[in-house]
């Protein structure tokens, strides 16, 4: 597939670049034990990168029609809130290569499944903030990841076409809708690796954000991935 030249770049938030995975898996773990509720341990798991909308509908499956769902969500809300009140740990490479691209004069936005309240705060506590020209979010969507709708919105946004946009993503579900959108997308995997789907659609998937940089100066230099 041919693209146009490379022009702005997109970046997920949650478990891309900041490590706030680990702390909502913990939060979910917590309200369980909480709420006295059988939870098996990979239940969160199946949530990372999942849009809230979503989630519901997800624990009533695993957990049975029973279950108390809204009160195990209320609980890990307000445990992640606590969690969350002070700066979270960037994941590795995250200010190298927003500094790089910076110098470079690419501009960046954030598409992040979480709502405006808690992106600004995460952004701007982490000190990330200044790097992006805007950021849509989760409750600012109709259809969430894995729709394509949030790339489209962020790439219109930078007054980009989505083939001109590079897209950074740590989920299969975050991967699903920048591929969808018609984004060039670089997956850094956290706490869950790609899927046979995803691997399917031939996107580079590396370690870390460092190892992303090299991938994203070879598209800067060519109209083709």
């Amino acid at each position: 597939m041919s693209f146009p030249p490379l022009q702005a770049a997109i970046f997920d938030m949650d478990g891309l670049m900041l490590d706030t995975e680990r702390i909502a898996i913990d939060c979910w773990a917590s309200a369980a034990r909480e709420l006295q509720l059988q939870m098996h341990d990979q239940v969160p798991y199946g949530m990372v990168g999942m849009h809230m909308s979503k989630v519901p509908a997800y624990l009533l499956a695993e957990l049975g029609p029973d279950a108390p769902v809204q009160q195990l969500i209320d609980a890990t809300h307000a445990c992640y809130l606590e969690a969350t009140a002070k700066a979270i740990p960037h994941r590795p490479g995250v200010i190298a290569l927003l500094d790089w691209l910076r110098e470079r004069g690419v501009p960046c936005a954030v598409a992040t499944s979480s709502r405006r309240s808690v992106a600004s705060h995460h952004l701007q506590a982490a000190g990330l903030w200044p790097y992006f020209e805007f950021a849509v979010c989760g409750d600012e969507i109709e259809h969430p990841k894995p729709a394509p709708d949030i790339y489209i919105k962020a790439a219109t946004g930078l007054g980009r076409q989505p083939a001109e946009c590079v897209a950074f993503e740590d989920s299969n579900f975050g991967i699903a809708a920048a591929h969808s959108a018609g984004c060039r997308a670089i997956m850094v995997p956290d706490l869950r690796p790609p899927t046979a789907e995803t691997m399917a659609l031939g996107v580079p998937v590396v370690e870390s954000l460092s190892a992303a940089q090299p991938i994203v100066e070879a598209w800067l230099r060519v109209t083709t991935p």
